[in-house]
Parts: structure tokens; sequence; C-alpha cells
């Protein structure tokens, strides 16, 4: 099978997956649980995750396992078990998968911070070495330096990656709307700052995920192809604004919603199209036609 950045390169746009979170919350996953242990605990569940974006039609999928490093799991009594989660995690999406569509494993923050010195950069580069090392021994193809806010700690874990495996290394940020029109991270970091910052740190792959439905994330991509043209670039929407409707948490955009702006997004520049909180299978299947009308 190719590498993504190769098949990339042969002008095609790849579709990713959807949600995960909203995903495991609707099978059951409660307030204050772990999800990454379902990976062990409740493995056919986890399975028929993965399995439904395959099904959906994605050309890549993430494993269970965003919050599965060090750090995280302390909280749940878990710390020793970081590499048999991460392990199992992308041994599901694998299975999942097969032999013809990737595994890009999810990598989120450690909730550590570098600038308050929660953590020295040697504790957390171990810390992703050690959970990065695990999902490439589970099968990974690649992972999904994801949810970064900090370009310190992307860039941490891009180097634990790059330097301790050989999976391909995509990293997306996420940015919120100022109030002066531009995009930001909670940290204050631009998706100019970001690119830059990431490419130099050896990154294949950068993009933008959660924060921000599918139209929004076209400014976002404008600037990141701005500043990085030739650089693959990744999206992972959500399905627009959270809302409350009787007490639960809603996302409004619609398979379709999100399927009529792929031209509009592939234009500025995407090419490696999928969802994050609120997406379903659905949405996936909606996204793939649009592409396939283009590819």
């Amino acid at each position: 099978m190719k590498r993504i950045t190769e098949r990339l390169s042969d002008n095609h746009v790849l579709i990713s997956d959807g949600a995960w979170g909203t995903f495991l919350q609707n099978k059951g996953l409660g307030a204050g649980d772990c999800p990454e242990l379902w990976c062990l605990e409740r493995r056919d569940d986890v399975f028929d995750i993965a399995k439904s974006y395959i099904d959906a039609g994605a050309d890549m999928i993430e494993a269970n396992s965003f919050g599965a490093n060090r750090f995280k799991l302390e909280h749940y009594g878990l710390a020793d078990r970081v590499a048999q989660i991460n392990e199992a995690a992308a041994a599901i999406s694998r299975e999942a998968a097969g032999p013809d569509r990737h595994v890009i494993a999810s990598v989120g923050p450690t909730g550590k911070m570098l600038v308050m010195g929660d953590v020295t950069e040697e504790q957390l580069y171990e810390a992703f070495t050690e959970q990065i090392g695990a999902l490439e021994k589970g099968g990974a193809d690649a992972v999904c330096i994801e949810t970064m806010s900090a370009v310190d700690e992307a860039c941490c874990a891009i180097k634990a990656a790059k330097e301790n495996t050989k999976l391909e290394v995509i990293c997306t940020f996420t940015f919120e709307k100022t109030v002066n029109g531009g995009y930001r991270t909670m940290m204050g970091v631009s998706p100019t700052d970001m690119a830059e910052a990431v490419l130099n740190a050896g990154a294949d792959i950068i993009g933008s995920n959660c924060g921000n439905g599918i139209e929004r994330m076209i400014d976002i991509v404008k600037e990141l192809r701005g500043t990085a043209p030739s650089a693959p670039i990744l999206v992972h929407a959500n399905a627009g604004a959270p809302r409350v409707v009787d007490g639960a948490t809603v996302f409004p955009e619609t398979p379709e919603d999100m399927a009529a702006q792929v031209p509009a997004l592939t234009t500025a520049g995407a090419k490696i199209l999928g969802g994050c909180c609120g997406t379903t299978p659905q949405h996936i299947v909606a996204m793939k036609a649009a592409v396939d009308g283009m590819n």
C-alpha cells in the first residue's frame, strides 16, 4: 500500500473518518469514564465505530487513542497500561481497515503545559514516544497529532514520532475565530505560525480539526495554503457549532450541509477531508460522494 503522501501526489482528494467521542457517548460512554479503556473492555463497540467509517467509504480511520498518554491515563489509575491500550487501539482500527485503508492513530494533547512548568520537554518527549511507539506496534500507518494549541507540545510530539518510528506524521491544530476575523488557538497561535513550526519539525501533513464547522475551515485552509503551498492539508470539521436542545448537545450540520462545502474546501487547498465532533458515517458517505464526483 502506498503511503498517504504518495497517494495525494496522484492528485486525488482522500476521505478520512468522522467523530469518535460523540459516537462512544452514543454507545454508553459516561461522564468520567475513560474512552480509551474501551479498547480493552469493550473492544467490539470500538471495532464497530472503526468499521462503520470504513463501510462509509473512508480511505483512512483514526484509532481510539486520543487521550492514551501517561498523563491523561494516570487520572484513571492506568498510567502503567499506556502501551497495552495504544497497541490495542491501533490493532482494532487495523483490523477494521484491512490491507487497503490507512490507520492514522490519534494522539491528543497531554493536558500539561511547558510554558507553565507543568512538565519538562524531556517528560513530554518520553510520553509521546511511549504512546506513538505502541501505536506503530499495533499496526498504525500514520499518527494524527491533533487538537493541538501550543507549538512546543506539537513539535515535541512530531519529534518523538519522527525519531522513534517510521510512521507518517499528520499534525492538526484547533483554531477559533477572533473578534478581528482571524483565527488563533487558545495559546494565540495562528494558522501561519502553526504551519511554519510543524513543517520545520518534520510533519508530513498539516491541517485543522474541531472547533469549527466545515464552512469556517475554508478560511483556515486558505491561510495554511498561502503559508505552505506544497504541504498536504487535512481537515476534520465539526458538524457545525454545538447547540443544547432539551438538555442534549446537538450538532446541526447535516451530511448534505457538509457535502455542499466540499468543492469550496478542496478549491481552497484541502486534500484530505473528514469530520470531528457530531459527524457520523452518514456525513462521511455524503462527503465521499462529493469527492468522488471531483476525482
